[in-house]
């Protein structure tokens, strides 16, 4: 799965690569690790407005929630059964991406995880990437307060990601520069089960293999 990322770099940095202007609004700071259990804003860009970089919160609200407490399970969205879960089917076509420049993923050294090595993966020039994602506007039914979420799309992992992500075997799917227009063109969403990429891991707990 993919519950914590970085975006380590300047907003200029990120405009450029993306050709997308930051929202007025924006309260975006570079980070070098963010949990999406804290629910925090990052910044996305939907396919509403392509050249527009705004401030959404991690953890998808589907618009018939009653609350935020959704959110907990819907910071990932499995590609396989996209059209089988209600918090995500009604998005399928309101695609975003989701910038970043890395992400960590915890392999296991015993069978219940009493000892992990945290692993950060990057691409292999370390420059800025793009998860595909989900979103939705939610409004609150007692404050009439309105959010925009997003949730990351999962798939099956490569090589890698088998060997870091040894117990789920899942991985966010990292769109290519060439396939980032596609994606929130609204494509089948099934063509970008099996991402493309080069990656690299770099063990973060000082033990273990450098992949």
């Amino acid at each position: 799965m993919c519950f914590t990322f970085k975006l380590n770099q300047p907003k200029a940095k990120i405009e450029q690569r993306f050709k997308a202007k930051s929202d007025g609004g924006s309260i975006f700071q570079p980070f070098e690790q963010v949990s999406g259990f804290s629910y925090p804003l990052t910044p996305v860009i939907t396919h509403k407005n392509r050249e527009l970089i705004q401030d959404f919160y991690w953890g998808l609200i589907p618009s018939w929630s009653k609350d935020k407490s959704i959110r907990q399970y819907t910071l990932n969205a499995k590609i396989e059964t996209l059209y089988e879960k209600p918090s995500f089917k009604p998005s399928l076509l309101q695609r975003c991406l989701i910038p970043a420049d890395g992400f960590y993923e915890w392999q296991w050294q015993d069978s219940k995880g009493k000892n992990k090595d945290q692993y950060l993966i990057t691409l292999n020039d370390n420059e800025l990437f793009a998860f595909a994602g989900l979103w939705a506007r939610w409004q609150d039914p007692v404050n009439k307060e309105e959010l925009h979420s997003y949730t990351i799309v999962t798939t099956t992992a490569n090589a890698l990601m088998s060997e870091i992500h040894n117990t789920k075997q899942r991985m966010p799917v990292i769109l290519t520069p060439e396939n980032e227009e596609a994606w929130l063109k609204g494509e089948d969403f099934r063509s970008f089960a099996r991402p493309d990429i080069a990656l690299k891991a770099k063990n973060m707990s000082g033990f273990g293999k450098l992949f």
